[in-house]
């Protein structure tokens, strides 16, 4: 090491042991970089277990109105409120298990029977609500519940023409147009 390497104010300590604490002083920077990991190591688990947890709660909803969007199709194609109800259940019940979803769906039907009496030519529609609960237990993120409750509303029209089995149908007394009567 010549005179010329070493920083100002230095010259003439190469070969003792004032060079060697010069040569610490040039890095202080040294052993930064294995701290820096050991610090943001855990903010970045962190971070990867939040969007997985974000992910699923995105796709469980997704699934949750894909079951309430076919629980009220299914019922809007029924004669019956019974059979309405019987089809929506297992629409959304088919639905939920398609996705994977471990959970036992609430479902609610808010205008079942008054829809079911408008008579044939007037519109009406059928509304379901989906409600189910999701884990996310298994993902050990500080913060984040362990269920998370999901709930989804959708409505779909009767079809004015389709005859409906509450006595108002096509052979009831207010059939109107669609009975083909006098």
């Amino acid at each position: 090491m010549t005179d010329h390497d070493l920083p100002a104010g230095t010259a003439g300590l190469a070969g003792t042991a004032g060079a060697a604490r010069v040569a610490r002083r040039r890095d202080p920077e040294a052993g930064n970089a294995a701290l820096e990991m050991v610090i943001l190591t855990p903010v970045l688990i962190l971070l990867v277990c939040m969007v997985i947890a974000a992910g699923r709660v995105a796709i469980a909803q997704g699934s949750v109105d894909a079951a309430a969007r076919d629980a009220a199709r299914q019922a809007s194609i029924a004669r019956t409120p019974e059979a309405a109800l019987a089809a929506a259940e297992a629409s959304a019940s088919a639905e939920l298990a398609a996705e994977g979803l471990n959970c036992q769906p609430s479902i609610v039907a808010d205008n079942l029977d008054a829809a079911f009496a408008m008579p044939v030519g007037q519109p009406a529609s059928v509304t379901f609500t989906v409600s189910c609960t999701v884990s996310l237990s298994d993902l050990t993120v500080p913060g984040l519940p362990g269920h998370l409750p999901l709930s989804s509303t959708f409505t779909s029209p009767l079809d004015p023409y389709r005859g409906r089995s509450l006595g108002l149908g096509p052979a009831g007394p207010a059939a109107g147009p669609a009975s083909g009567g006098a």
